[in-house]
């Protein structure tokens, strides 16, 4: 236990870190208090929660159909109905982690409508969580990659983006903080793994633990979203190319980290093929419209997504695109795989208008802050560090107190 709690592990970057989580969860708090209105029956998260509740119960596989429904008194969500009943986007899992925090309490729950309104809010932990995790996450894999002052100017991008704080609190948006964590996780996993295919011993045993983190990762994020299933072919995509030398090695550990994805996803149709079978047919991976890219709406649209990621970006976007551009030294592959991944989701963002075009507007986000980290950390090891410091600590100070000028706004619910 002694070699766990290291200065490695445990010193002043951690603790700096968890201080600005500490206030990314300080926001979270103030806007589940001020700004997120009381659950009613006849409100989609309800149903979400009742359908998770009952498939805790054995009653039914969520997000599929069941003359269930009928007896709790919740309206179906419209994709659903007019979908014979199945969730076009959704897996079980999504409607299980939705219920989870009301297991202990899911008698009340079914007895009593106004109970939701009072305890509703324990609905939204989760996505509480997963916010927090996905920012720990960013801190840790730019700090990896591009030392302490990377690590810190992701995290503190991440703290105050309006958009994740929303996903984390569910604030008037569908939630989609777990598909963003697991994508974030099932990119960076695959490129670590295949990082470590040039150890000389036997990789695809040695990197169990690293299957089992794909394999969870992946199911999370298509569990949550189906169109997250893009990201299979994204994961080995990056560790054949990182890999040349060992592809076979890749693949099988890329087969298996599938192989986990898919029992996960199996238990949460609780095993059984035929519901399995019938909801894939009934899915909606790509919902992407070609004729989308011609309207001028969607790039106005897509624009103010990115503000809603914080202000900053207007500004952050621009400047670095030019620094990666222009300087050479900045275009390697921890700075390009980021930047690579968040214009592949903007463009899908873009081809989508409707559902689920906001959730990968989220998914692009992390990935946005860690390009920026990157090339603002390579900047600052440049003759020029002091100016860029002092840019750097003007804009995130700029936009933290945006952030802040906006949450006092909030209107009391």
């Amino acid at each position: 236990m002694g070699k766990f709690f290291t200065r490695e592990r445990f010193g002043r970057p951690q603790v700096l870190a968890g201080f600005l989580l500490l206030g990314f969860l300080a926001q979270c708090v103030w806007l589940l208090a001020r700004g997120t209105e009381p659950l009613e029956m006849d409100s989609p998260h309800v149903f979400r929660i009742i359908e998770g509740l009952q498939q805790w119960d054995g009653q039914l596989v969520a997000g599929t159909p069941s003359a269930a429904r009928t007896q709790t008194g919740t309206p179906t969500p419209p994709e659903v109905e007019q979908n014979d009943g199945y969730d076009p986007n959704h897996s079980p899992l999504w409607y299980l982690l939705a219920s989870l925090p009301m297991l202990g309490w899911h008698g009340n729950a079914n007895a009593d409508a106004g109970w939701f309104h009072y305890w509703g809010w324990l609905a939204r932990t989760p996505y509480l969580i997963f916010g927090v995790l996905l920012g720990a996450s960013l801190w840790y894999v730019s700090r990896r990659l591009y030392g302490n002052a990377g690590g810190y100017i992701a995290l503190a991008l991440y703290c105050v983006s309006p958009i994740i704080l929303r996903g984390s609190t569910l604030y008037f948006v569908q939630p989609e903080m777990g598909a963003a964590w697991g994508t974030f996780g099932a990119i960076f996993t695959a490129i670590a793994v295949a990082h470590t295919l040039y150890a000389p011993r036997e990789v695809v045993l040695w990197n169990w633990r690293r299957i089992l983190l794909l394999g969870l990762s992946l199911a999370l994020a298509i569990g949550c979203q189906f169109s997250m299933i893009i990201l299979v072919p994204i994961a080995l995509g990056f560790m054949l190319y990182l890999a040349p030398g060992r592809r076979g090695a890749a693949v099988a550990i890329w087969a298996a980290s599938c192989a986990v994805a898919f029992v996960l996803l199996s238990a949460c149709y609780l095993f059984r093929p035929d519901v399995f079978t019938r909801s894939m047919q009934h899915a909606t991976f790509f919902g992407l419209s070609w004729q989308a890219f011609r309207m001028p709406g969607a790039y106005i649209r897509m624009v103010q997504q990115i503000g809603q990621s914080g202000p900053v970006l207007f500004l952050a976007i621009p400047a670095t695109l030019i620094v990666y551009a222009a300087w050479r030294r900045s275009r390697y592959f921890g700075n390009t795989a980021p930047l690579m991944i968040a214009v592949f989701f903007l463009t899908l963002s873009l081809a989508t208008p409707h559902y689920p075009g906001i959730g990968f507007q989220l998914m692009a986000t992390p990935f946005l802050f860690v390009f920026i980290a990157g090339i603002a950390a390579d900047l600052l090891e440049t003759r020029h560090r002091e100016l860029v410091m002092a840019c750097l600590w003007g804009l995130l100070l700029a936009n933290a107190l945006w952030n802040l000028a906006e949450l006092a706004h909030v209107r009391h619910v």
